[in-house]
């Protein structure tokens, strides 16, 4: 009894095995999976700098791409397009994104308003599809403010240099009238010590 009992057990282990490869190279055919990664969900950017949305999707079907953007002025379709296909941009953006195969975007030239959440849609053709999301914080650099103090600087050290050389060019010449005022004085000295020689 026990022997027939362990080569039934040894052949359901089989069959198990072999039902269990077939279903999973069933679910690898089967179209509607995707998958997405977002390596970097969080973004510090500054004033003026060009920021990339780095997203990686798979899906064995062709997939359609969407991204959105959501803040407090309200939601903005950036961009929308088909891998191998069409690229509709939004006019808001038109010369402002770029986009990549693997689903990113980048974004030239940020402003303020360009802070808030950016949100991908990546929808397989069989109608699957999967979510990411990156907030951007934008912050202002005062430019402007160190623009100003360093021309203010330059300046204060342009009018310092003239002023210096002003200075030194009326300490020569006050030297030189000097001289020549002691050597008037000397040789009028002398002529009277002449004078007075010559009437003695």
């Amino acid at each position: 009894l026990m022997r027939p009992l362990q080569g039934c057990r040894g052949r359901g282990v089989v069959v198990g095995t072999v039902t269990l490869c077939l279903a999973a190279g069933w679910a690898l055919q089967t179209p509607g999976v995707v998958s997405l990664v977002v390596p970097q969900p969080n973004i510090n950017a500054t004033v003026a700098q060009n920021i990339l949305l780095s997203v990686e999707y798979s899906c064995r079907g062709v997939a359609t791409i969407e991204w959105k953007h959501v803040s407090s002025w309200g939601t903005t379709k950036i961009v929308e397009w088909k891998s191998g296909n069409y690229v509709n941009i939004s006019t808001v953006y038109k010369d402002r994104v770029t986009t990549f195969e693997n689903g990113s975007i980048q974004l030239l030239n940020v402003g303020m308003r360009d802070a808030g959440y950016y949100f991908i849609t990546v929808t397989e053709e069989y109608g699957t599809n999967t979510y990411g999301t990156i907030i951007v914080n934008v912050y202002e650099i005062i430019y402007e403010d160190l623009h100003f103090v360093a021309v203010l600087f330059a300046f204060l050290a342009a009018v310092s240099a003239i002023l210096i050389c002003f200075m030194w060019l009326c300490n020569k010449s006050l030297h030189l009238f000097q001289k020549k005022t002691t050597h008037k004085l000397t040789a009028s000295t002398t002529e009277e010590i002449k004078l007075e020689t010559i009437e003695c």
